[in-house]
Formats: C-alpha cells, structure tokens, sequence
C-alpha cells in the first residue's frame, strides 16, 4: 500500500498536478535530468534525529529520486547552536556556511530572519484546500512578518506534559495523604512537594534539612506565559508586529509564590542541565516537560553510589492555576524556506508536503514524541498503528502515555502561544532566566544560611518577603522593557 501511495504521488507529481498559486509551471520544477540539492538544517538529537534522517532518506529513494530532488539534512545540535548558525549566514559572516534551503524555526527565529526580506511565502505553493488539513492554529502561527503571510511550515507540534517517577511516588503516597488529584493544579503541586520534602526529611532524623525536592520545570518561559495568560494575562501582547509588555503585578507575584517561594524552601529543584536530568539522579520525582523531551525521562534512578533502580512512569496533564482558563502550551519549531530560484523553493515545499502527510508525520510523531499536524492524524489509534516501509518504529508504552495526554490536552483545552515580534527572542530570554537566576541564588544564600547554623525556616524568612518580590518585579518590568530600547 505504501508503494502504490507513493507511486501515486509520483503520477500525480509528474503529471503536473502542482496546486500552489505563484511557482508551479513545469520550467521551474526539476526533475531526473535537472536534479536540485536541498539543504535542512535542525536541531533534532537522538530519537528525533534517527526518525528525521529516517525519513529523508526515504523520501531521497523514492519521490525525491523520480522528481530529481536530493534533500541533505544537518543537525545543528541544538536550538541554540540552529539560530547562531542561520544568523552568521544571513548575515554572510566570514567562514560560515551557505544559507539553508530549509532550516527550523521558533515564530522570534523566523521573525529576523524575515525582516531582512529572505523567507519565501508558503502560501504561493500551496492552494486553500493543502492549507485547510492543517491544525489552524499551527497554520495561524507561521503567519508572521508586516504582510502576514505564511513564513512558518508546520511539521511537528509539542505541548507540555507532567512527568512522575510513579515507583517512588506510590511510596510516597502511601503513607501521606496525597493522591494523583492534587497534582492537576499548580497550587497543589506545590503542596504536595512540601509534603514530599518534609517527608524524606523526616526518612533521617539524625540529619536535619535534608529533605528532597519534589518538582521541577524545563522551561520556565512558558510557565510565566502560559501562567498569566490563564489568568487572563498576556504578557506579550502583539499587534502587527509591536509588543505591548503586560506585566501585571497580582499574576506574577502568583507565579512568584508558587516557584520562587517553594524553590528557595528546597521543594523544588533545578540542578542539572534539564530535569530529567534531575530525575535520573532522584533530585526530584516530577517534572513539567515538553511531549518531546518525554522519551529523555529515566527508565532508572541512581542516587549517590547506590545501584541503579528501575522506575514506573506515569504521564500526566500539565497543572493549571486553580480557577483559571486552561490554557496550555503550543510549541514546536516548523520549517522555513529561504528565498532562492524557483526550484529550490518548490523543491523544498515538496519535502516539507511530502514530509507532513498522515502516514509519514505519524511515523515522526510515534518515533519521536511530537504531535502531528494535520487534523485527520491527530488521532490516538493512528498513532499506534503508525508504520511505514523501511522505518520500524518503536512505539515504547512512554511515547504511548504521551502522546495520548498530549492529544486530549490539545483537543480539550483552549491552545496558547506568543505571536512574533521584534526583540521576542530577547524578551522571552527575560521570561527564562528572570526568575529561575532569582530563585537559585537566593536558595544559595537560604542554604548558606542553614549551614551557618540558622533553621531553614528563619533563612526562608529572610528571603520570602514583599520588598524581595518587589525588587524582583521591578528589574524584571525594566529587563522586558530594554528589550524594545536596544538597551
């Protein structure tokens, strides 16, 4: 089935069934005789990476060798490394490399790039109807730039999920009074890691203050996005392209009672590069992530020189703020196409087409732990049977809770993500470290305090204050703001 499917497209393909508006005449297709390279650059790593460079190189020795198109993918390594890399070559740095055909882009990302004139609009190689099987939201948000046109091609969703070592969780369970429920809002999240801290603490009475952390987050920007904005606040509040910065003091010191204060009381950590990270070494037991990072959380836990133990996960929705909209994350870079000859901007379309259709994004879904982007994919059951020729995937019972938490969030609560604007990546830095930098240092000085000989609870005091909240709202008001001054 799948030979003949692709086989079909081929036909069709050859046959001039082209149905964008501005580049489809036959002159500016290649084909076997008149082949074109393609360049992709990513930041996928390790299961993302095997299953996209699985793909490509399906695609290489099918539609792509009968169409004359040869796609070479890079990984960049990280997101990070993607943007400084797409910069120096727009930028046409000495030593760096030829701009990408193709390069994966966050909305900010995609934004610069676009201001210097160089996206093609997508929207002249793809007709309403192409258009129409997309998820709308993911097509709203690649629309970017002063004309609005569609600059972002979405090939993979992700939202936020809440992760549990439920091995050591029952434990912990089992002789408190907590259950699963109180892990569906922020607030309880928050108490209940203050029972888990106390908890362990009290596991070595000959040692006082050695308690665990229970919690931890990835990214501590979509938590102050994501945040207000169910409780009715947008912090980047765009329109054509300006940002008007809604700091609104009452939801932020929200946000800061149920971080920063339970961060520097030790029921929350952040300790290594990421939290799953943390939760391989029992730093803590819980975690908010990204559905694509899931397949990163640990099968086992190793504490100290202890031998390993393995662990049961269970897969949660994220906690939303008691009493507020439930908003939840879309997130998830797409694709952008460089401004280059027509056969390489229809060229690259084609990929990307080719790359979305149901069979292949469930396969880069089910293998990776991203969330399709057609609607009629969305679906838990294609999910599970998701195969394609040549590419084994390996459906792990993790990716399956995922995924399956993933497509109920997203089909039962409202989707939220910051429109682009200029500055955006700077200002979301703000929102990153703003209050993480924060709460670190000043549980450093917390412990420091306590190793002194001070009762935690007399050194949280000294830090717990509103003046402190205060000074904090005021440089982060400021940093928000210097974004937009080039300061």
């Amino acid at each position: 089935m799948k030979k003949l499917l692709s086989g079909l497209l081929v036909i069709a393909m050859a046959a001039g069934l082209f149905s964008g508006c501005g580049a489809g005449g036959d002159a500016q297709r290649p084909s076997s005789k008149n082949p074109v390279t393609i360049t992709v650059w990513h930041y996928y790593n390790g299961a993302q990476k095997n299953a996209f460079d699985l793909l490509v190189k399906e695609f290489n020795e099918t539609v792509g060798l009968e169409q004359g198109i040869i796609v070479e993918a890079i990984s960049q390594g990280d997101v990070n490394s993607l943007e400084s890399s797409v910069l120096d070559s727009v930028e046409k740095k000495a030593g760096a490399a030829p701009v990408p055909n193709i390069f994966a882009a966050y909305a900010d990302n995609a934004y610069q790039v676009d201001q210097m004139g160089l996206l093609a609009n997508l929207e002249d190689y793809l007709s309403e109807e192409e258009l129409s099987e997309y998820i709308p939201s993911y097509i709203e948000e690649g629309r970017i730039g002063n004309d609005g046109g569609l600059k972002i091609f979405p090939t993979a969703k992700s939202t936020e999920i809440f992760m549990l070592n439920k091995t050591d969780w029952d434990k912990f369970a089992a002789e408190n009074n907590v259950s699963l429920d109180d892990l569906s809002t922020i607030e309880g999240v928050v108490q209940t890691a203050q029972k888990y801290y106390e908890w362990t603490d009290d596991q070595t009475p000959e040692t006082a203050n050695d308690g665990k952390a229970f919690f931890g987050r990835d990214a501590m920007a979509n938590y102050l996005l994501i945040g207000c904005r169910q409780m009715g606040v947008e912090i980047f509040s765009v329109k054509n392209g300006k940002v008007s910065f809604q700091a609104d003091e009452s939801a932020l010191r929200r946000i800061w009672d149920n971080y920063y204060v339970p961060f520097i009381n030790g029921w929350f950590t952040a300790a290594g590069k990421f939290r799953s990270d943390d939760a391989k070494v029992g730093n803590l037991i819980a975690l908010v992530g990204s559905t694509a990072s899931a397949s990163y959380f640990p099968s086992e836990v190793t504490v100290g020189d202890a031998d390993p133990y393995p662990i049961e996960t269970l897969v949660l929705p994220a906690p939303v703020f008691e009493g507020g909209e439930p908003y939840a994350v879309q997130q998830g870079a797409g694709m952008v196409v460089t401004k280059s000859t027509p056969q390489q901007e229809y060229a690259s379309v084609e990929f990307l087409k080719w790359f979305t259709e149901e069979d292949r994004n469930l396969v880069f879904a089910s293998l990776a732990g991203y969330l399709p982007v057609k609607q009629a994919a969305n679906d838990p059951k294609k999910l599970e049977t998701a195969s394609i020729e040549g590419v084994q995937t390996e459906y792990t019972d993790l990716i399956k809770q995922t995924l399956a938490v993933a497509l109920e969030t997203t089909g039962t609560q409202p989707l939220y993500t910051s429109k682009a604007f200029a500055g955006g990546a700077d200002a979301r830095k703000v929102l990153e470290y703003a209050l993480q930098d924060k709460a670190a240092a000043d549980k450093a000085a917390v412990d420091e305090l306590v190793a002194q000989g001070m009762s935690r609870s007399e050194a949280v005091a000294q830090f717990d204050t509103d003046e402190n909240f205060a000074a904090w709202f005021a440089d982060f008001s400021q940093r928000l703001e210097a974004t937009q001054k080039g300061e």
